[in-house]
């Protein structure tokens, strides 16, 4: 995935937070430490608590208010050369995207962390990964989490596998602003779940816009990105089957089982990220279709 280097970042609404955030503990990161931040970048899970990471404040707390604007991210050719810069414009043409999906939609608010703030859902910062938190409509993003995955633990973080994490964290905004929270709480885990389901169709919402990413379009008319190669295809797919919960299990030595399934497989992941790429957001009703066909 590449952007045009001509395209124009200046409506950008996404804010800065959290630089004079302290991370207890300090120091580098370990090898078990970096598998479970890889679980939760994708999953939005906050699994801080098995690092012993806190940001001082407390998880839960409420969130710190404001943010600085995102300097020195003007055009394409910043989003191409920073992961900062790249995920405020890959917002842009997401949010662009569901306006014209979506009748009433409203934008979230995009938090790049810088070390760590605090959220109504829990620590902010590159430990736990992005996350979409619902009560405050807001996606919280540490870039250095991609740059810790592919220095120390070889993980598909181009640039394309970055905007499909993006993207899937505003599909969980999509279907909180569309009811799908309230018409389908979680009902426990398990293969056929609708935390399984949610997930799935999250994936199928960032297949979706990848599809049509070369057709959004800055103020000055130029597009704002350039069409994916079947090596950054490649890599999202990757990504997506990293965190299924079969590979997640095979990876932590224990027995796969569906029953404790809360994202769904390698296999359903990539096919439903897919599935949207192919058939659009009217093809990713995952919650119509049977158990044996998710």
């Amino acid at each position: 995935m590449t952007f045009n280097e001509n395209a124009n970042v200046g409506n950008s609404k996404a804010r800065r937070r959290g630089r004079n955030a302290a991370i207890a503990g300090g120091g580098g990161v370990g090898v078990i430490a970096i598998a479970v931040l890889l679980i939760s970048m994708f999953t939005g899970q906050d699994l801080t608590g098995l690092l012993g990471i806190t940001d001082g404040a407390g998880g839960g707390q409420q969130p710190q208010s404001g943010g600085a604007i995102i300097e020195d991210c003007e055009t394409g050719a910043d989003a191409n050369e920073r992961d900062d810069c790249r995920l405020v414009l890959g917002a842009e043409a997401i949010d662009q995207f569901w306006a014209e999906e979506l009748p009433g939609y409203r934008e979230p608010q995009l938090i790049i962390v810088d070390q760590a703030t605090s959220s109504q859902c829990g620590t902010a910062s590159n430990q736990t990964g992005p996350f979409y938190c619902p009560p405050e409509e807001t996606v919280y993003v540490d870039p250095t989490f991609f740059g810790l995955l592919r220095s120390q633990f070889d993980a598909s973080a181009g640039s394309l596998a970055q905007l499909y994490v993006l993207a899937h964290e505003y599909g969980h905004h999509v279907q909180n602003l569309t009811g799908v929270f309230e018409q389908h709480p979680n009902n426990g885990t398990g293969a056929d779940s609708n935390g399984v389901r949610t997930e799935l169709q999250a994936d199928c919402f960032a297949g979706a816009w990848v599809a049509a990413m070369t057709e959004q379009e800055d103020v000055d008319g130029d597009p704002y990105l350039l069409a994916p190669t079947p090596q950054q295809i490649a890599d999202a797919l990757n990504a997506a089957a990293a965190v299924g919960d079969d590979h997640i299990q095979e990876q932590s030595g224990g027995e796969i089982n569906p029953e404790s399934w809360t994202h769904g497989s390698s296999e359903q992941r990539q096919r439903w990220f897919d599935v949207g790429r192919e058939g659009g957001v009217d093809a990713c009703d995952t919650f119509s279709v049977s158990g044996s066909e998710l």
